[in-house]
């Protein structure tokens, strides 16, 4: 239960990026800086976290010994995923980048048979999809639809283009990179850590970004600076440490992996209640809010799933060693 509930307050803190993203476009903020600014802010935040837990060299003897690894996934689990989810902001509302963002859930379920188990730093057999765990995520999807069924009809082509296309590449690239970092590190560095690493081994991509920001647009607005602060501490920081903990406490598990990614659906709900208050969207309606009630369950069901099947498994092995010993 507890990975499920890190996922939870990882899906609030992560919330707070759709609504701020959106704040900032509708300022006339650029999306290169909203996407750079975040992370040029993660260096020293992160930075002062692992270094009074004494944890700093570990992580830049990693990123010397394998630094070509760590940029390509850090690329596609931070760069891939973040620039896209800002440049969207530009082309839609929160609710409908939240929304789609979702597909995320499916995502990291169909991305099982890229990983091998492991026992004792072995590589075994490569993981199995875990399809009762894939048909909660679709009821989550589901309930998704429903929360945004009214609104998606007023949406034109041009900007499911420029919205659904750059954040289903997010959905897929966020849960590829962050799985592959923690398969690459193989349990030598904490959540702390790996957010750390991953921050730097990027950095080369938003600088190139900021630089276009700067070229197209000249330097980031006050406004943008101070929001992009906001968003570097709740989503960067906290959201991000709370995610890779919770992943971490079940990264050998593919069923309550895939539960704690489906925590990341509470996000649409989280998004809809701030855009209410801060953006002053319309009240979602009577078929939004049963949506509401669908993801809901479907993130029940995942958690209760995910528990059970690790009963069986725990006996299974008590069945052995009492065996054994007869």
């Amino acid at each position: 239960m507890k990975p499920i509930i890190l996922g939870i307050g990882a899906a609030f803190f992560f919330g707070v990026t759709f609504i701020l993203n959106r704040s900032m476009d509708l300022s006339g903020g650029s999306w290169h800086w909203s996407a750079a600014l975040r992370f040029f802010y993660m260096v020293p935040l992160l930075w002062l976290i692992v270094w009074m837990r004494g944890n700093v060299w570990p992580v830049f003897q990693e990123l010397r010994e394998r630094f070509g690894i760590w940029f390509l996934w850090s690329t596609v689990g931070f760069v891939l995923f973040y620039a896209p989810i800002t440049y969207a902001a530009g082309f839609g509302a929160a609710w409908l980048v939240a929304a789609t963002w979702q597909i995320t859930i499916v995502a990291g379920s169909l991305l099982v048979p890229f990983f091998y188990e492991t026992n004792g730093g072995e590589r075994g057999e490569r993981q199995k999809i875990p399809f009762k765990g894939l048909g909660f995520s679709v009821l989550i999807l589901a309930g998704v639809a429903l929360v945004q069924v009214q609104e998606a009809d007023a949406i034109n082509g041009s900007v499911w283009l420029h919205v659904v296309l750059p954040v289903l590449i997010a959905a897929i690239a966020y849960p590829l990179g962050n799985r592959k970092m923690m398969v690459v590190t193989n349990k030598r560095l904490d959540a702390f850590q790996r957010a750390f690493g991953m921050t730097i081994a990027s950095l080369p991509w938003w600088v190139v970004l900021a630089v276009v920001g700067f070229v197209e647009g000249g330097p980031p607005t006050n406004n943008q600076l101070w929001q992009t602060f906001l968003v570097a501490i709740s989503s960067g920081v906290i959201a991000t440490v709370l995610f890779f903990q919770a992943t971490d406490l079940c990264a050998n598990d593919p069923v309550k992996l895939a539960g704690v990614e489906a925590t990341q659906s509470a996000e649409i709900i989280f998004v809809l209640a701030g855009e209410m208050w801060l953006l002053s969207i319309a009240s979602p309606t009577l078929l939004s809010l049963f949506g509401v009630l669908i993801i809901m369950l479907g993130m029940f069901l995942h958690s209760f799933y995910g528990k059970r099947e690790v009963v069986p498994k725990k006996s299974m092995k008590l069945a052995k060693i009492m065996n054994k010993n007869m």
